[in-house]
């Protein structure tokens, strides 16, 4: 129920992302049922395509996301929430309120034990098929140097499971590419990162490597930097849109195309939508949840920790 075209553009996504499902595997839905049900009948599909949990309650784009997902117990994003923790579900997906799904990520299924501070990823393209992975792009926007260490090994896992990287390069955001450069937190974090055998350091990335497949697959940086570089990447597109200018590669910034944001460093996978997502991106965004369940993901986070 949660978006700027709930539930709409929510159903009509998973009715085509259904059709891509194998045998076996199939889509829950929760918000309110008698509205999902005349959008399944306006677009002749049997109501049997899904189960449907009714949940009377919706948080809204602009409310309190802790103190509201304590309060409606029965919204979308709270019941989904729990059917994730029960096990009801194998994943969850929403393109509602982000603050309530990152608040109910940690209330419910929470960290992997040992990991310090989860994030959450954004593809960065770098060609017409393929993206580097940035992480973190606005869970923590102060970020100790132990943490940013950790990045780079849920970044290093997901590039493994999900992209098929045999060996990632892990990079750090930084403002120059000697180890010498940056401040406090980069320069302590490269020390760190530095001759790690948890994955294949490459170094400091600076800004303009960031759309280059010739340095890194995985950039390591705060939340706050990586939230300002992800809305930059989404106005550049939309300027290139404005220009009429058509090209594959910057096709590939729409972020219909692969749908939502993983939070890396969970016991179960949750995939956060962005709030304009129409049909196409929730399409993705269910997909994209298909995949990281089936690679599990989670379960590689909780073996690296252990």
């Amino acid at each position: 129920m949660g978006g700027d075209f709930a539930p709409d553009a929510i159903v009509k996504g998973a009715i085509e992302a259904q059709k891509q499902l194998l045998p076996g595997e199939h889509i829950v839905l929760f918000g309110d049922q008698d509205r999902i049900f005349n959008i399944l009948d306006q677009e002749n599909v049997d109501k049997s395509t899904f189960e449907v949990v009714h949940c009377s309650e919706v948080i809204g784009m602009g409310e309190n996301p802790a103190k509201t997902f304590a309060k409606k117990t029965d919204s979308s994003i709270t019941v989904g929430f729990r059917h994730l923790v029960q096990q009801k579900i194998d994943g969850f997906a929403s393109a509602g309120n982000t603050g309530a799904m990152l608040v109910g990520t940690m209330y419910t299924v929470k960290s992997v034990p040992g990991i310090i501070r989860p994030a959450i990823a954004s593809y960065i393209p770098v060609s017409e098929n393929k993206f580097n992975l940035l992480l973190d792009v606005g869970l923590n926007p102060d970020c100790r140097p132990d943490v940013l260490y950790q990045y780079g090994i849920l970044g290093n896992i997901y590039a493994k499971l999900i992209f098929g990287i045999n060996k990632p390069r892990v990079g750090l955001l930084n403002i120059g590419e000697e180890e010498e450069k940056g401040n406090l937190v980069t320069k302590s974090a490269h020390e760190l990162m530095n001759g790690s055998l948890d994955y294949n350091f490459v170094g400091n990335v600076e800004g303009n490597e960031l759309f280059s497949d010739s340095k890194a697959d995985v950039i390591v940086c705060d939340g706050f930097v990586g939230n300002v570089l992800l809305k930059e990447a989404e106005a550049f597109y939309h300027l290139i849109k404005k220009r009429n200018i058509s090209d594959p590669f910057f096709e590939m910034f729409n972020f219909e195309n692969y749908g939502g944001t993983p939070v890396l460093g969970v016991n179960s996978p949750v995939i956060i939508g962005h709030g304009v997502s129409n049909a196409k991106a929730i399409m993705n965004m269910i997909l994209q949840t298909k995949t990281v369940i089936k690679t599990g993901v989670c379960e590689k986070f909780k073996e690296a920790f252990s």
